[in-house]
């Protein structure tokens, strides 16, 4: 739960950020200051020997996701609301659950997929496709989301073979690669007041793994998966206090579609003994 602030904080920050610099430099800080902290969790607990992995395409793979997955929530947020953002990307562990069938070569049975199918019908009322609410970057946010299922995917493809450190800092490492380009042409030196929620979305966004990584030493992930639906709490308050923001009715009904849907998917698995949908944000 303390993660899913840290990542309401991490958004938030961004959402801010975003309003006065560009985009792809808001981006950059972001993986920049993450991997200044991975990199300093490494030195302390495996030095070099994090360094090595059995999938390093796979973990450059990861982080490409991870970053175009950034870029989308950034760029969504600019003109939705934090809650309608956290309430789209709860259809993360919906689409974990329809692409491992192909992906992975998992079985899901008619139940799970009704749940899907109820999931995105909640997806609809937050869209409400056709009418005056729609905006057209609700759907770069389901976007977003389904490169976020995609992460999801790669990371328990490498979970099984490289340490959660080893893959957090490559995630960063490779992330701040990848946005330096970006952040060169579209660069604005940051002043003043800026710099704090740069900082802090690096901060936020690094810590909020960090926790991800001890929660899963110490509980199943089945136990911990629904917790990120607490995100959507954070969210709202965040959206309120910082930006004068509430969700609608129609947010919340749908929100609530979404997070029933993705709990029964996840309580589904545990008493089948499946390998949770998914546990970390696409942040």
């Amino acid at each position: 739960m303390a993660a899913m602030a840290m990542f309401t904080v991490l958004d938030t920050s961004g959402k801010y950020v975003t309003q006065s610099l560009p985009l792809p430099v808001g981006v950059f800080f972001r993986y920049f200051i993450a991997f200044l902290l991975a990199a300093l969790l490494v030195t302390q607990t495996g030095g070099t020997h994090t360094l090595r992995t059995r999938h390093p395409y796979l973990q450059v793979l990861r982080a490409a996701l991870l970053l175009f997955s950034t870029f989308c929530n950034f760029f969504a947020m600019q003109y939705l609301q934090l809650a309608q953002v956290a309430a789209i990307s709860f259809t993360i562990p919906l689409l974990v659950c329809a692409l491992s069938v192909p992906l992975l070569g998992e079985h899901v049975g008619l139940r799970r997929w009704l749940a899907v199918i109820i999931g995105f019908c909640g997806v609809l009322i937050i869209m409400r496709p056709g009418t005056g609410s729609f905006h057209w970057a609700m759907l770069v946010s389901l976007f977003n989301a389904l490169l976020g299922a995609l992460y999801n995917i790669t990371t328990r493809k490498v979970g099984g073979h490289d340490t959660a450190e080893t893959s957090l800092l490559y995630v960063c490492m490779f992330g701040a690669m990848g946005a330096t380009i970006p952040m060169l042409t579209h660069w604005q030196t940051p002043t003043g007041w800026q710099w704090l929620p740069l900082v802090l979305m690096g901060i936020a966004g690094a810590v909020g793994h960090f926790m991800l990584i001890q929660a899963h030493r110490l509980a199943a992930a089945s136990a911990i998966a629904p917790f990120i639906y607490t995100q959507i709490i954070w969210m709202i308050v965040a959206g309120l206090l910082v930006f004068g923001q509430f969700p609608d009715g129609w947010t919340l009904a749908g929100a609530a579609v979404v997070v029933a849907s993705g709990i029964y998917v996840f309580n589904r698995e545990r008493q089948m003994g499946v390998e949770t949908s998914a546990t970390t944000p696409a942040d």
